[in-house]
């Protein structure tokens, strides 16, 4: 192969890997957690060494590989916001493809080289297993309180709001009551949460309980607000609705990253209960404000 393009394609990823690696490393107090990261990033470096050798021998000249920009200075920001095992894991997703690619290549450099370029197929595949998977992370431990808050919330609220469709036009009274009702219940899911913790070693039942609790109100919060804002009922269930569909997907985005689940099926699963729910409660508020002869219209 004599084009250096896709050697130098291969270093700049290595290259930006190695750099973001040894930032997340520097700015890692845990010491275990900053030992792995150190040995990731020495790893990378070692493979970009490898496919800078490569770009050379084809041609090209040190200053045609360079970090990519954003990767270098956008992952840190990651870090900030989702913690070292998110971003770690994250950046190690498209490792996946990266094998593919490597294998497709490894028929195409020259000879003296694939025993090698085998070596790094295989320091790719063993990333997770043997670095990534022994990072340790306080706010991992708390995921599953998060997610009980924000899950339950998201169904709970956008079922109340459903069933005052079909019992008043006012998006006051549906905003207005979906706020109490949160409030109550993100006390009750964070009461819940504590005494749960205190089963769980090596749990803050505190911690535990804010968590759920504080995820909870905070998608209240979100889910009322179209209907303080938007004076069309159906509009503002459908914004409120819109809105909850995009918190599931981004924490289950989160969720599948952090413990290599399928996005789509948890998501669809989500999803689909979220809605179901309120279809359900939509019919209930319509037979219960037909009963009590509630105009919609008037109310």
């Amino acid at each position: 192969m004599n084009d250096p393009r896709p050697y130098i394609e291969r270093a700049r990823n290595e290259l930006t890997e190695y750099l973001v690696y040894q930032k997340l490393a520097s700015r890692e107090k845990n010491f275990e957690n900053r030992t792995l990261l150190e040995k990731l990033s020495a790893q990378e470096r070692a493979h970009y060494e490898f496919w800078k050798s490569l770009a050379a021998e084809a041609g090209a000249r040190d200053q045609d590989i360079t970090p990519r920009p954003l990767g270098r200075y956008g992952t840190p920001l990651l870090r900030a916001f989702f913690g070292v095992t998110f971003t770690t894991k994250f950046l190690e997703t498209h490792e996946r493809g990266s094998i593919a690619t490597y294998e497709a290549m490894l028929a195409g450099i020259p000879e003296h080289h694939r025993a090698r370029l085998r070596e790094i197929i295989e320091d790719e595949k063993g990333h997770e297993q043997s670095f990534i998977g022994g990072l340790r992370e306080k706010r991992v431990a708390y995921v599953g309180f998060i997610a009980l808050g924000l899950a339950d919330a998201i169904v709970e609220i956008t079922g109340v709001h459903a069933g005052f469709l079909g019992v008043t036009g006012s998006t006051l009274i549906a905003g207005v009551s979906g706020v109490i009702v949160g409030f109550a219940a993100a006390i009750s899911m964070g009461s819940a949460s504590y005494l749960q913790a205190k089963q769980d070693v090596g749990k803050s039942p505190i911690v535990s309980g804010f968590a759920t609790g504080i995820s909870y109100l905070a998608s209240v919060i979100l889910l009322a607000l179209p209907y303080f804002l938007i004076r069309t009922m159906i509009t503002a269930f459908a914004t409120s609705t819109s809105i909850g569909l995009l918190l599931l997907a981004a924490f289950t985005f989160y969720g599948s990253v952090l413990f290599d689940r399928a996005f789509a099926r948890e998501f669809a699963e989500s999803a689909a209960l979220m809605l179901g729910t309120a279809v359900a409660t939509f019919l209930l508020g319509t037979i219960v404000g037909g009963a009590f002869h509630l105009n919609p219209q008037s109310f």
